[in-house]
């Protein structure tokens, strides 16, 4: 089994809908991305890989307070990065939609 939630989440919005990226750096110095469409993309270096993150207008969840979550159009308290056994099941996770507002 594979720790799916190893590694450092990233997401970037789109109206009431997440889109989830999770960054791993290895031992090398090498870096990867793992994309909602469940491709694993490689890279020479970690801030190569978070410069390609910054480009796509994604963002660190950790580094995110309250107020710039709800800037982006969520609350903290509604979302989590997404968790599963494999990357394979994680790939279905990685758009979340919040729905409607009330």
């Amino acid at each position: 089994m594979n720790d799916t939630t190893a590694g450092q989440w990233y997401v970037a919005s789109l109206g009431r809908t997440l889109v989830w990226a999770r960054l791993r750096v290895r031992d090398a110095g090498t870096a990867e991305i793992f994309d909602s469409d469940g491709n694993t993309l490689s890279y020479d270096s970690d801030d190569t890989a978070r410069a390609a993150l910054f480009d796509a207008e994604f963002v660190a969840f950790d580094g995110l307070d309250e107020d710039d979550a709800l800037a982006r159009g969520f609350s903290l308290a509604e979302v989590s990065p997404p968790q599963a056994d494999n990357d394979a099941a994680l790939r279905g996770l990685m758009v979340q939609s919040l729905g409607a507002r009330a």
